[in-house]
Order: C-alpha cells, then sequence, then structure tokens
C-alpha cells in the first residue's frame, strides 16, 4: 500500500514537472489568488468565508470545521488582550503567543481555500480541474485526493484528508519555528496551559452549552490530527450537527468570547474584546516547502483511520470549561497580589 501511494505521488509530481496552463487556466489561478487575498486578511473574514463556502457546498464538511476551529482560534488571539491575561502577561510575551494562532490560521486559509475554490470551478463547469492546485504549492496528496472525491465521492475521508495535509502544512514553519519555539512553546506559560488542560477547542449552541474537547500536547503532529478527526465526528453528530450549524449561522463572529458567552450565562460581562479593535492587519510571505508527503507517506494509513463513535460522557463540557476558566482567573489574580 505504502509503495502504491509514493508511487501516485510520484507520477504527479513527475506530470506537473511536464504541464503547461492554457490561457483560461491562468485566469484562473489569477482569479482565484485574488479570491484568496481578498478573504484571507484576518481571522474574522477567514472564518466567515469557510462558513459562507459551507452554506453553497454542504459536501465539503472541512469547510464548517475550518469555520468553527478558525472560531476558537480568534477567541484565543482575543483572550491575550483580554482582562485576565493583560494582568498576567506582559505585550512582549503575549503578541508571540497571538502571532502563533495568526501563522497558523492564514497558513492554513493561503492552502486550503485554492482548493476548494478549484473544486467549485469543478463542479462549475462539470469536469475536475485539480491539476491547477500546482499552482498553488498543494501537495500532491492532496490533488490524489480530490480526483479520488470527485470520482467517489466519499465525504468523510476527504473532510480527513485535509485535517491531515493542513496540520502538515504548519508543522514546519510554526510549529518548529526557531523564535517560537524560543518565545511561545519553550515557555513557562506554554508549559502551564498544556500540562493543565487549561486550552480547548469548542463548539457552542444557542442553548448555552458547551461541547469539545482539550487540546494537549499540540507540538505533536499525530495528536493534533487525532484531535481534528474527533472533532469532526463531534460536528457531525446527528445529534448535535444543527444545533452547532444554527450557532454558526445566527452568531457574527466577533473574535469575543462573548459570541457564546452571552448564551451561556445571561449576566455574563463581556471580558475579551471584539478582535478587529484590538489587533491590526498582519502582512504574511508565503511559506513555501517541500512537499510533505514524500516524507510522511508512511503514517497515511494510521492517520486516515476513522475515529471512532462520540463518547457522550466526554463532550458536554459546559461546567468543566467554565470551572477551568475560574480556576485559571484565580491563579493569575493569586500571582498579582503575591
Amino acid at each position: 500500500m505504502y509503495v502504491k501511494q509514493v508511487t501516485l505521488y510520484s507520477e504527479i509530481r513527475e506530470r506537473r514537472l511536464k504541464y503547461k496552463y492554457s490561457f483560461q487556466e491562468n485566469n484562473f489561478i489569477t482569479t482565484i489568488r485574488k479570491n484568496t487575498a481578498k478573504y484571507n486578511v484576518d481571522n474574522i473574514s477567514r472564518t466567515k468565508a469557510y462558513a459562507a463556502y459551507y452554506d453553497r457546498n454542504k459536501e465539503i464538511r472541512w469547510a464548517f470545521l475550518a469555520s468553527m476551529v478558525s472560531r476558537n482560534a480568534g477567541w484565543n488571539m482575543t483572550d491575550l488582550e483580554g482582562k485576565w491575561f493583560k494582568l498576567a502577561l506582559k505585550w512582549q510575551k503575549r503578541y508571540p503567543i497571538f502571532m502563533t494562532y495568526e501563522l497558523a490560521n492564514w497558513m492554513i486559509f493561503h492552502d486550503a481555500y485554492p482548493q476548494l475554490f478549484v473544486y467549485e470551478l469543478s463542479k462549475k463547469y462539470n469536469k475536475p480541474l485539480f491539476h491547477l492546485l500546482k499552482g498553488f504549492h498543494v501537495s500532491c496528496f492532496m490533488e490524489a485526493e480530490w480526483q479520488y472525491f470527485w470520482e467517489k465521492r466519499d465525504v468523510a475521508r476527504l473532510m480527513t484528508s485535509l485535517i491531515i495535509n493542513e496540520q502538515n502544512l504548519i508543522q514546519e514553519p510554526v510549529l518548529h519555528n526557531k523564535k517560537l519555539k524560543r518565545k511561545v512553546y519553550g515557555t513557562s506559560v506554554y508549559a502551564f496551559q498544556d500540562l493543565g488542560h487549561f486550552s480547548c477547542v469548542i463548539f457552542p449552541t444557542l442553548k448555552g452549552k458547551l461541547y469539545g474537547y482539550s487540546v494537549h500536547g499540540f507540538q505533536k503532529l499525530h495528536n493534533r490530527i487525532e484531535l481534528g478527526k474527533r472533532l469532526a465526528n463531534l460536528l457531525f453528530d446527528p445529534d448535535f450537527s444543527n444545533s452547532f450549524l444554527n450557532f454558526s449561522q445566527n452568531t457574527e463572529h466577533t473574535g469575543s468570547r462573548f459570541d457564546y458567552e452571552q448564551y451561556v450565562h445571561k449576566g455574563f460581562f463581556r471580558e475579551t474584546p471584539f478582535l478587529r479593535a484590538v489587533y491590526p492587519v498582519v502582512s504574511h510571505q508565503p511559506f513555501h516547502q517541500d512537499d510533505w508527503v514524500f516524507r510522511q507517506a508512511r503514517h497515511l494509513s494510521k492517520w486516515s483511520e476513522m475515529q471512532p463513535k462520540t463518547d457522550r460522557e466526554e463532550i458536554d463540557i459546559t461546567k468543566w470549561f467554565i470551572h477551568k476558566q475560574h480556576q485559571m482567573h484565580s491563579l493569575i489574580a493569586l500571582k498579582k497580589w503575591l
């Protein structure tokens, strides 16, 4: 199986080297680049673009997952400029953490949105146009997966493949970034959050319930892929998916945790600001790296395994999450007092 996969990706790479785009195809690529840049401005525009895409293309479930995870990234960003983190950390320590979220958020959109756009073009012209993905340095792995989806319509497999791809994409430039390792991952603040399970990805509902999982061992690629699969399984669980979709469609994403706190507790005071009120637009340069699939192909069969059914005992984290927030606030207040 491993040899067969590598052979397929090698064939795609060889075909890419020889293929020359037509005038129309170059126009497609220019249009896609413009639209990607238009929506890749900040966390707010990315989140809304993913959600709008899912509304148009319900079969591409990853787009909804990306929008909900992107909401969480925005909430984590504004936490840093909220009441409690400003008490605990100086700006020089908060900003590198913000840049970690921002860079990962930007990189994933920069890679994924052209894929989504190419699929929409393929639908419009009723023929697969995934050879265009070479123009955006998208992995050979995803070109093969989009082609497979076009032929087989395996919705779950495509979602898992996109999770695998995007987490591999950010591994070197974000998780192995020397500056971020020193200023973020190597700090006592990061170790404290990781060991204490203070970081979570949550999916809220309009009824004030919070569902999700804590984030642990974020630096490890395998952990992030497994978490992504668990979150996908939860997001599309038939007992909960409509509740999450209703929240997404009826709640404007501002980056502030008040987006969902207003439903959890009617007397909740806003403790985190609007994202666009505290952060400027950040300019990024594309990070072109070697195709990850030729280094990691031996892991694909393990990563592609389906996630087991959602454990009902674990996912309702409303009380647990509020307790963790209060616990952190108490520790910050104690530190400040001492």
